[in-house]
């Protein structure tokens, strides 16, 4: 499976609207592409996952590595368009605690963990 990743910018938010399934082998797709706006002071970013059907830990890792460096920037990331199924993941991981997530509305759609 492919992973895309499209990138718009408005401002300082940068928006990452990630389509298909992050693992070890597509995982490397999604970090080049937030890597590209991490050093950046101050930037936000929004990533979309209404359309990933699979994360495993490699992708988990992206997502934590990323929020760490913007932090670091004084930046700021929301993932959003989660489903039902990845919300839980984010839950047992403690991800949830510390990244500020928005489910999806309806969010009965399931994803593989």
């Amino acid at each position: 499976m492919n992973l895309q990743v499209e990138v718009s910018k408005e401002n300082l938010v940068h928006y990452f609207k990630v389509v298909g399934e992050v693992d070890s082998f597509t995982a490397p797709v999604l970090k080049e592409r937030l890597v590209s706006v991490q050093d950046t002071p101050g930037v936000q970013a929004v990533i979309d996952l209404s359309e990933v059907d699979y994360i495993d830990s490699t992708g988990l890792g992206i997502l934590i590595g990323f929020y760490k460096a913007l932090q670091k920037q004084e930046g700021y990331v929301k993932i959003t368009g989660v489903n039902a199924r990845l919300k839980r993941l984010f839950e047992i991981t403690g991800i949830e605690k510390i990244i500020d997530i928005e489910v999806e509305k309806g969010g009965g759609s399931d994803a593989t963990v």
